[in-house]
């Protein structure tokens, strides 16, 4: 569960920006709320505001940088610059790092991880947890030294901060390295925060979770939800393993045949020298679905007839795109991330995506989202506190986020109305000539 993200310079986020999850003292729909020792979290946030204001840049702030955490050990080459892009409408930000910070629960257990980091290096980096209750560090970090406390694995730690690179983070390395409190936090970041994929890319996604039959049959079972006229759905799954192009089956078009020799000559280029191609293996993995509508014959007979998952329409296509990340949260208690969730899709698919986390949301599964869709405002389906807004300062250029809750709104407030009235900002100012 994510109990709090905070980022600081980065694009339009000038100043420390912070996504709370902890909720309000509020009375209504407390029935929603995810409970963690003593305090209650959101299962859902919603980012608003206007155009250019910063909402996507929230998003882009946290796939960055679990990004970076999960495989910064092998992006990271000596001379490879930190892929942060700090604020740029100033004169003193492009020379100050970039800050990033998630505080989560993993299987019962509290951590608090972040970092901060110059195109160059890391400047900080920390890790603490609370195996046992009690906040404890498990290292931090400023520049090249390290600190860990004393215990019996002391060594074993600034050993391995001496295989970390400076433009590496520890996490990342000593992660590969078999260091359990380390593996223990990285758990989170590489199973339990997922992110929209793009529908383009749903090949890629279904055979991705291919091999549980469950996920196939949650996906099903979502695209049936999009689209009435969807009765069931078939998916053909093709794995190969070769170690050359001369092994490619004769099966194969020749538009996928030249997809393959591309992807490998990119590939090799990005290897070192001392790669050895002769034991080298390579996966290709080919998807066909097909789905099955209700249509009648010359003589009026009802029937089943197939459609291939390309003549589907846009919005189901793109529902189906976010169902197994969907799925994967609502199943392991994740986090799904989603920019602009109502993009191609009918208001009652997006509310039927919010309230599956929150309602009935028997994992503490999360979902954090943007829209600019005031449907989802005026809808009520979420509490006062779950609302979060963006607004771009006129002179500075720099964004600020920020909760509805911060303002004094009544239980019986209309907010979709008082946000376009203006109560709260992040409205655009239209000038008429």
């Amino acid at each position: 569960m994510l109990l709090r993200f905070k980022v600081e310079n980065y694009r339009s986020i000038r100043d420390e920006a912070v996504l709370d999850f902890e909720a309000a003292g509020f009375a209504d729909q407390k029935e929603c709320l995810l409970l963690y020792k003593t305090k209650r979290y959101l299962p859902v946030i919603s980012i608003h505001g206007k155009n250019g204001g910063g909402k996507s840049n929230v998003i882009r702030a946290m796939w960055l940088a679990a990004t970076f955490i999960k495989n910064a050990q092998r992006t990271q080459t000596e001379d490879a610059e930190i892929p942060v892009r700090p604020f740029a409408l100033n004169n003193y930000s492009q020379n100050t790092p970039t800050t990033f910070c998630f505080e989560y629960v993993d299987d019962g257990i509290w951590y608090e991880y972040g970092f901060s980091a110059t195109r160059r290096e890391i400047i900080k980096e920390h890790l603490y947890w609370a195996p046992k209750g009690q906040k404890s560090v498990v290292f931090e970090r400023k520049y090249q030294i390290f600190s860990f406390p004393t215990n019996g694995e002391k060594k074993h730690k600034e050993m391995l901060s001496k295989a970390v690179a400076a433009n590496q983070l520890f996490l990342s390395i000593a992660s590969t390295m078999n260091y359990m409190p380390v593996n223990k936090a990285m758990h989170w970041f590489r199973t339990k925060i997922f992110f929209s994929r793009d529908y383009a890319d749903l090949g890629n996604n279904l055979l991705e979770y291919g091999h549980d039959p469950r996920m196939i049959q949650s996906i099903i079972q979502i695209a049936k939800t999009a689209d009435l006229g969807i009765i069931d759905m078939q998916f053909e799954m093709d794995h190969f393993v070769f170690r050359s192009l001369e092994d490619l089956p004769d099966s194969l078009s020749h538009e996928e045949r030249s997809q393959i020799e591309l992807a490998l000559h990119r590939f090799k280029e990005n290897l070192s020298a001392e790669f050895d191609e002769a034991s080298a293996e390579f996966q290709f993995g080919k998807l066909r679905a097909t789905s099955f509508h209700m249509g009648l014959d010359g003589e009026g007979k009802a029937g089943e007839y197939p459609l291939g998952l390309m003549d589907e329409s846009d919005g189901t296509i793109r529902l189906m795109a976010r169902a197994a990340a969907m799925e994967s949260a609502l199943s392991n208690g994740g986090v799904f991330v989603v920019d602009e969730i109502e993009n191609r899709l009918h208001p009652k698919l997006v509310e039927y995506i919010i309230q599956r986390f929150q309602n009935k949301n028997r994992t503490n599964a999360q979902l954090v989202f943007t829209s600019h869709s005031v449907e989802i405002l005026h809808s009520e389906l979420l509490r006062r506190d779950q609302y979060y807004l963006v607004d771009k300062d006129v002179k500075s250029g720099a964004t600020e986020l920020y909760s509805i809750s911060d303002f004094s709104v009544r239980n019986d407030e209309k907010i979709g109305k008082a946000y376009l009235q203006g109560k709260y900002g992040a409205v655009p100012f239209i000038m008429e000539e």
